[in-house]
């Protein structure tokens, strides 16, 4: 070994003691972290709490500024370990929200929604059950305990098992549904049903580890507050809730589902007909670029069917998506004329639009990228 490598072992021995001693640090943190679960089970106390971790980030990055830490690092350090803490929830029980456990019936329980939160509501002490294709017997007599009915079968089969529990709930029940359209939905539950209804979509996928800041929309439709304890449960889970109008719910989901969704597949469509393999792209890809690509990638790792069902959910998403074609042809047109003026004027009609949120969009991209890039460029 020369003797400028030498020179390097002690310091490089203290950082790896000073790494360990910050993996015990954590490991303590996290036997704390246990404990106050668990008496946040015992009092009912919600899993997260946008506030406390607001005041905690802002004096974490106050203090590593004191330090000499750069404090946006600091709070990005921070938030990876309240996300872990978290994490540690969903192997452990749940808060809940009612004095006596509720009885929940989820249609489509062997889905992955329905499983996921079948077993968060049962960790919270919730009496789950939970039909499928293969048990429509047993329904009838689970009816007479049933206090909330969650339909969670794929999109194109909603409407037809919401009309098969036409007449056989209790008028107590509660009757909701966790798809992503609400209108149609909603109007076959009034009929179908003639005690309370609520629309439910959980803006997120079955793969999450717990509910913590995820987001829950809520469509009241009939007797909405009979369903208020179930707020207060994905509260206490930790989630975050809005109300929403159907219609003006459905009319952003054909956007930020349906257009999305579609453009991927346009976006794979044109690399698989020019042979532009995404592993070859990853070599001459900017850290955007590759962010963009994974987002693509992503949706091509799960289901053709439910992807096909979201698109082709109903006819005014895919009268959306045709009026997207006639804009593409439009904005084709530049390309053929070689138009570089109204490229540029399109472009800028685009920022005003856009306005402040393009230097938000700009900052949080900037951020994703950055991370991205560290982790796996």
């Amino acid at each position: 070994m020369s003797h400028r490598h030498k020179e390097l072992e002690s310091p490089r021995k203290r950082i790896d003691e000073i790494d360990e001693q910050i993996l015990d640090l954590l490991s303590e943190r996290g036997d704390i972290v246990r404990d106050v679960i668990k008496r946040k089970v015992e009092n009912q106390l919600p899993v997260f709490v946008p506030k406390r971790e607001d005041e905690k980030s802002k004096a974490f990055k106050k203090l590593a500024k004191s330090k000499g830490i750069d404090p946006n690092w600091a709070e990005d350090f921070l938030r990876m370990i309240m996300t872990a803490s978290r994490a540690t929830q969903s192997q452990e029980k749940f808060p809940i929200a009612t004095k006596e456990p509720k009885h929940i019936l989820f249609l489509g329980g062997e889905g992955g929604m329905g499983s996921l939160y079948k077993r968060i509501a049962e960790q919270t002490g919730h009496i789950t059950y939970s039909i499928d294709k293969g048990n429509w017997h047993e329904l009838e007599e689970v009816t007479p305990d049933l206090d909330m009915v969650i339909v969670t079968v794929p999109i194109k089969v909603t409407e037809s098992v919401i009309e098969r529990l036409g007449g056989r709930l209790n008028e107590e029940t509660i009757l909701a549904d966790f798809t992503s359209n609400k209108t149609a939905p909603i109007e076959a539950m009034l009929k179908a049903h003639e005690g309370p209804v609520v629309g439910l979509h959980p803006m997120h996928g079955p793969d999450v580890q717990n509910l913590s800041k995820q987001l829950m929309v809520f469509c009241g439709a009939r007797k909405a507050d009979k369903a208020s304890w179930f707020i207060d449960q994905c509260e206490l889970w930790g989630m975050r809730v809005i109300e929403a109008d159907p219609e003006k719910h459905d009319h952003v989901m054909h956007l930020v589902q349906g257009l999305r969704h579609f453009v991927a597949l346009l976006h794979g469509s044109f690399m698989e007909e020019y042979d532009l393999k995404p592993t070859d792209m990853l070599d001459y890809s900017s850290p955007i670029y590759r962010a963009e690509l994974m987002m693509t990638g992503r949706i091509f790792a799960q289901d053709a069917e439910l992807y096909a069902d979201i698109v082709f959910a109903n006819k005014e998403r895919r009268n959306l998506l045709l009026k997207f074609f006639e804009h593409h042809q439009k904005l084709a047109k530049l390309v053929e004329e070689n138009d570089r003026e109204g490229f540029i004027r399109e472009f800028e009609g685009v920022t005003d639009f856009f306005g402040k949120f393009a230097t938000q969009a700009l900052e949080e991209s900037g951020y994703l990228i950055n991370r991205l890039a560290d982790r796996f460029a």
